[in-house]
Formats: C-alpha cells, sequence, structure tokens
C-alpha cells in the first residue's frame, strides 16, 4: 500500500514505542530543503526556525515515552547534501530528542550485508519503504507486509557498527 500526504502523517504518528529509519542515500532531493541547501551553500547563516516542525514533532514523541532514532549511511568525500545536514539538520534534532548515528562504509572492502534501500521501523513490527529515483528524488512511501526478521538484523547490524553522530563528527575534526 502506498501512503502519501495525511495518510503518511497518520500512520507514522500512530506508533507507540519506537520509529527507526535506515537512511541510505547519498543525497535527498526534497524541495521544501532546496533553498535551504541554497542558502548553505552560499555560506549564508540558518534561519532561526530552521526545521521546527519536526523538531516539536521529536519533542511530542519523547514526551509522550516513545523514541525516534536513524542510522545514516555516509561515505567520504560527504555530498554537499550529507554537509548540509551535518551542519544544519542533524545537530538540531538530536537537541529535539532523536537518536542520530553515522554509518560510514568509505573504508575500501568494507562489507556489510545490509540493504541499500530507505526505511522506516515502527514498534519493530511494521516497515514502510522509502522510494527514491538516483538523484534523491523520493517517488513514495511503501509498507511491506513480509517477514521483517532481515530488517531487525539489519538494523542491529547497523547499530552496533554506526557511531553516535557527535562522536563521528569529532571525528571528523581530528
Amino acid at each position: 500500500m502506498l501512503l502519501d500526504g495525511d495518510e503518511w502523517g497518520r500512520y507514522f504518528d500512530s506508533f507507540t514505542q519506537d520509529a527507526w529509519r535506515f537512511e541510505a542515500q547519498p543525497t535527498y532531493t526534497m524541495p521544501s530543503e532546496q533553498e535551504n541547501i541554497a542558502r548553505f551553500l552560499r555560506g549564508e547563516p540558518k534561519p532561526e526556525q530552521h526545521n521546527a516542525a519536526w523538531h516539536e514533532d521529536v519533542r511530542t514523541y519523547k514526551a509522550t515515552g516513545r523514541t525516534i532514532g536513524r542510522v545514516r549511511v555516509v561515505r567520504q568525500p560527504l555530498t554537499e547534501y550529507q554537509r548540509y545536514q551535518f551542519a544544519w539538520g542533524i545537530p538540531g534534532n538530536i537537541a529535539a530528542g532523536e537518536d542520530i548515528r553515522i554509518l560510514d562504509v568509505t573504508q575500501e572492502g568494507f562489507a556489510l550485508p545490509l540493504t541499500g534501500q530507505d526505511w522506516w521501523m515502527f514498534d519493530d513490527s511494521k516497515l514502510v519503504y522509502l522510494n527514491f529515483r538516483p538523484d534523491g528524488t523520493q517517488i513514495n512511501r511503501e509498507t511491506f507486509d513480509g517477514d521483517l526478521t532481515p530488517y531487525r538484523k539489519w538494523r542491529r547490524i547497523a547499530v552496533e557498527r554506526s557511531v553516535p553522530f557527535e562522536e563521528y563528527v569529532k571525528g571528523l575534526e581530528a
């Protein structure tokens, strides 16, 4: 089943314990972010209310005892989009209460039995694929009704092999 617009919002908000995302694309071409990415690339300051609606959602989830997190796959050098997210997006998401970890797969020969597909897992029992074109434009969101065992395994591996965002960024600065 495809999930769009308000239907996606209701589906997402219905989780009761945890929501977790596997982010594998090097770039996401989201129309709502294009102006801010351009500002970032021009060296302008981050707008004061940048990503405020998502931060409010995360705070609401946390206030009701729910957790939200993700593992972001990266390969050096970071894409312009990843640099934008590292500077303007991820720190605010973490401050709001989201657990964000980085899985750097740059090292030659680094191979993990993980999917290259983006997905959200809700309450360890529901999965939604995020389908993208090669340029990072989202095509759709699609519920998955099959066996979640491999996804639970991939989540465990991704979390075990990744590091907290703050730790990863310190390593970049060293």
